[in-house]
């Protein structure tokens, strides 16, 4: 378990941690690269804000998604075999260490296919590379201000606004009271939407939310 005091409690001890690792970097390069791109291209419209609008509308939903079915699959056996992943197992560490800073990050390795893969939908869906361009800045923003909120939650950093305040307490509750609950870090609206968000004295307190063991009946 990371030492509480290694933990940054202000704002520029938090930030010079949070671009000491690789996600971070990597992201803000990405944002960079595709801003540049865009304002290269030039020729502006309303739809450059409409880009970035529909992937705000998106984004809850995504979250759950993956926090749902990629971050806490549970392994399977196939012919014989245990058939485990990566980032599961990442975030499985996760869980059990909420304190290790490292483990908090999107990992590096995701890098090598996501924005390739990110950068082909966004070209199916749009008609012209300057709204790619828009919706790739618009999606590695968010992404960035994903990574931001998920590790300053992990820290004894609190921004005074209400807002940040209430995405922490959500976040902590899905940690240490029950893990079938609470999936938004950034976003609140797919847990309501899909009623993953009940209040917290209604739900039981889990034995296995530290460590995403399966749980009868669940």
């Amino acid at each position: 378990m990371t030492a509480p005091g290694a933990l940054p409690d202000r704002l520029r001890p938090a930030l010079a941690v949070f671009f000491q690792h690789a996600s971070p970097r990597v992201l803000t390069a990405l944002v960079a690269a595709s801003l540049g791109v865009r304002v290269a291209l030039g020729n502006w419209s309303l739809w450059d804000l409409a880009v970035p609008a529909a992937l705000v509308g998106f984004w809850p939903l995504q979250e759950w998604l993956i926090h749902v079915f990629i971050l806490h699959y549970q392994p399977v056996t196939l012919f014989g075999r245990r058939l485990d992943f990566k980032v599961p197992k990442l975030h499985r560490a996760h869980h059990q260490d909420p304190r290790r800073l490292d483990l908090v990050f999107i990992p590096i390795h995701v890098f090598a296919y996501t924005p390739l893969t990110v950068g082909a939908v966004v070209l199916l869906g749009l008609p012209q590379p300057q709204l790619v361009a828009s919706g790739l800045a618009a999606y590695y923003a968010l992404s960035l201000h994903y990574e931001w909120v998920h590790f300053m939650i992990h820290t004894h950093y609190r921004p005074r606004l209400g807002y940040y305040q209430r995405l922490a307490r959500n976040h902590l509750l899905h940690h240490f009271r029950n893990e079938h609950y609470w999936y938004g870090v950034t976003m609140l609206q797919a847990d309501r939407w899909l009623r993953t968000a009940p209040e917290p004295s209604q739900v039981p307190k889990s034995a296995t939310a530290m460590t995403l063991a399966p749980q009868a009946g669940v």
